[in-house]
């Protein structure tokens, strides 16, 4: 006799790094955050795009506990089958034998090729306080030279990598891009929640550069009607120039509809004026167009200019059509 009741269709195994998540062990818990282990295979990843000016990538953890409401590599998480953008905040994965890992890997990297850290996690998450992933990648590093490196974090916790930092420089080209998204502590704090306060990163700008490690400010993302009047952009400008960063980039905001899902309540809570403003510019495209770019960069140069401080060009043939470097980044990162 045939069942009144419907069978469930069986759930297709996992596989990847879906099954690999979904093995990794829980290692602690913090204030709304839980660390699992993450059995790594691989900690280089090829970028295979020609207009990057990297070849490799390296993330030290998966998911990041800053909880940025604009974060856009919340992405990332749905590899390993989840699918609530807030659990790239909430669940992060720590990278094993990482240090171990590079060391066989780094025989891959040809001269000149350049290494990218911090692609879609930040390198200096509280986490690293606790696993210290991201030090024994840099003490791996450290016994190398002719490389290329370039790391972006918005977190101070770089200073306690400062005698690492200063011996992999001595040998190596490294590139160090801090991110101010706002020199406001109030607003970074309620678009940022858990990050480092802005003085704190300037502060961390000015003693790498004073450690002789080539150090540039990233204000990113410029956000439509919240960070992008002029008052806001010179602020950022003029605490970098007095760090003495190397050069200041203005990044306007990416907004991928997994990180739409929760940007935009967000800012129906803090910024309800805005929506309609920000569903219009976005209802058919995750980047901005190019005259906002343009007006940012030629606001940005100009504070530049004032303040005595180099501007990265975004609008550079390399970089035209293909959004910020730190942006992209994502696309390649697994």
């Amino acid at each position: 006799m045939p069942s009144l009741f419907p069978q469930a269709e069986p759930e297709a195994p996992l596989v990847g790094i879906a099954r690999l998540a979904a093995q990794g062990e829980s290692l602690s818990q913090g204030h709304k955050v839980d660390y699992f282990t993450l059995e790594n295979r691989s900690l280089l990843t090829r970028c295979n795009s020609p207009r990057m000016p990297f070849a490799w990538m390296i993330n030290p953890y998966r998911g990041c506990e800053f909880a940025c409401k604009y974060c856009y590599a919340r992405y990332t998480h749905e590899f390993m089958e989840m699918r609530d953008g807030l659990d790239f905040e909430r669940k992060i994965y720590v990278k094993k034998h990482s240090g171990w890992l590079l060391r066989q890997e780094l025989k891959h990297v040809r001269a000149g090729q350049g290494i990218a850290i911090g692609t879609a996690t930040d390198p200096y998450q509280p986490a690293e306080r606790k696993f210290g992933i991201t030090r024994a990648i840099m003490e791996e590093f450290a016994r190398h030279e002719g490389l290329s490196l370039g790391l972006v974090t918005k977190s101070d916790l770089i200073l306690r990598d400062l005698d690492l930092l200063r011996a992999i420089a001595r040998k190596n080209r490294l590139r160090i891009h801090v991110t101010v998204t706002t020199t406001n502590t109030d607003l970074a704090r309620i678009l940022e929640p858990r990050a480092p306060r802005p003085d704190l990163r300037i502060r961390a700008v000015e003693k790498l550069v004073v450690a002789g490690i080539p150090t540039s400010v990233n204000c990113a993302p410029v956000l439509p009607g919240i960070t992008d009047p002029p008052q806001e952009l010179e602020s950022v400008v003029r605490a970098a120039a007095a760090a003495k960063a190397w050069s200041v980039a203005a990044i306007p905001l990416f907004l991928k509809p997994c990180s739409e899902k929760v940007f935009m309540p967000f800012l129906q809570e803090n910024f309800p004026h805005l929506v309609a403003l920000y569903k219009t510019r976005y209802a058919d495209r995750a980047f901005l167009p190019v005259e906002y770019k343009r007006r940012i960069s030629a606001l940005v140069k100009r504070f530049c200019l004032k303040y005595g401080i180099a501007a990265r060009d975004e609008e550079s043939p390399r970089a035209a059509n293909r959004g910020d470097l730190f942006q992209q980044m994502h696309l390649f990162s697994k």
